[in-house]
């Protein structure tokens, strides 16, 4: 057996290993191949791990099932699969969420401490190489101060989820105490809590909470039914950064003129954007969201090379502050 193929068949025993199992359909969906090659590779299953063992469930499904404890002495972690949890624990650190950050460096630190001696050292210099190159401790840039204590609250909430009291400072300056049951988080330039007011009753619309706003935290021990409907992906694709407002969605149209249209072509503004070349080398770009202010933030670092075709707000909003700059974002 070739070493891709040593690999492939790793990574399938390692399927097996869940309770559940594995399954010619996992098979097929995990390789990419068509039935015929599933069965040859649970042949390979049985030949390679004498333990398998071979259930069939209430939908007359065929499940290989091999006990961890025969697996785990195989599975010793990359140089370059270190680095990326090293890299995961950047993003969350650089995304506001501590909390979580923390969790990922004891779950590293776990991983370090169960894969054998031979080889560590090559694997910590790869990991450390790979992280430099990265840029792991780069991209500095203003962000709104956290705090871990409310991070803390916020995750024990989603686990439940439970109903969370909280005093909330308006953009006016007054605050009042709420109760809101906790959906999700949208993370960006300012991070918001996405929740339903208590007392507004249970048809109420969801709402957006300035997480830096929050203040005097308590996660109650009563439980609530999110929306059955509700995705939280979904709702986040509304809004073109972390503010989102369902009644403020709008048709989106941009020019990147010909200097510029080729570094916006590589740009994702939006996951249901679409490009269109124009004769003249400017490229337009369509979208719809809601989020005109933070639309206009980013536009200003295009300066001259962009033009706003729709919505019109936008448009005045972006037209007068144009300048020409030395680089492209």
């Amino acid at each position: 057996m070739s070493l891709v193929k040593a690999k492939e068949l790793l990574k399938i025993a390692m399927l097996a290993t869940r309770r559940s199992g594995v399954t010619l359909q996992d098979i097929r969906r995990e390789q990419s191949c068509s039935h015929r090659t599933a069965q040859r590779w649970t042949d390979a299953l049985e030949e390679v791990f004498p333990q398998v063992e071979i259930e069939v469930d209430e939908d007359r499904q065929r499940r290989w099932i091999i006990p961890a404890r025969h697996v785990a002495p195989l599975l010793t972690p990359s140089g370059e699969e270190l680095a990326a949890l090293g890299t995961a624990i950047g993003e969350l650190e650089r995304g506001d969420l501590p909390g979580q950050a923390s969790l990922l460096r004891e779950l590293r630190a776990k991983v370090r401490s169960l894969t054998p001696a031979t080889g560590r050292a090559r694997r910590e210099v790869d990991e450390e190489i790979l992280l430099q190159a990265l840029g792991h401790a780069a991209r500095p840039g203003p962000r709104p101060q956290t705090d871990t204590s409310m991070d803390a609250a916020l995750v024990e909430a989603f686990k439940g989820p439970f109903l969370v009291r909280m005093r909330y400072l308006g953009r006016e300056g007054g605050s009042s105490v709420r109760t809101v049951a906790p959906y999700g988080m949208l993370l960006g330039v300012r991070r918001y809590l996405v929740a339903k007011d208590v007392e507004k009753g249970a048809k109420a619309p969801l709402q957006h909470f300035r997480v830096e706003s929050i203040s005097d935290i308590e996660v109650l021990d009563d439980t609530f039914e999110q929306d059955a409907d509700f995705d939280l992906r979904k709702h986040a694709e509304i809004g073109f950064g972390s503010y989102v407002d369902e009644r403020k969605v709008v048709d989106v149209v941009w020019r990147f003129d010909a200097e510029a249209a080729p570094r916006a072509e590589r740009f994702m503004f939006h996951p249901t954007q679409t490009f269109e070349r124009e004769r003249e080398g400017s490229l337009l770009v369509r979208f719809r969201a809601c989020g005109v202010m933070e639309m206009c933030w980013f536009l200003y670092q295009w300066g001259e090379h962009v033009e706003v075709l729709q919505p019109a707000e936008l448009r005045e909003m972006v037209h007068s502050s144009r300048r020409p700059f030395q680089a492209l974002p």
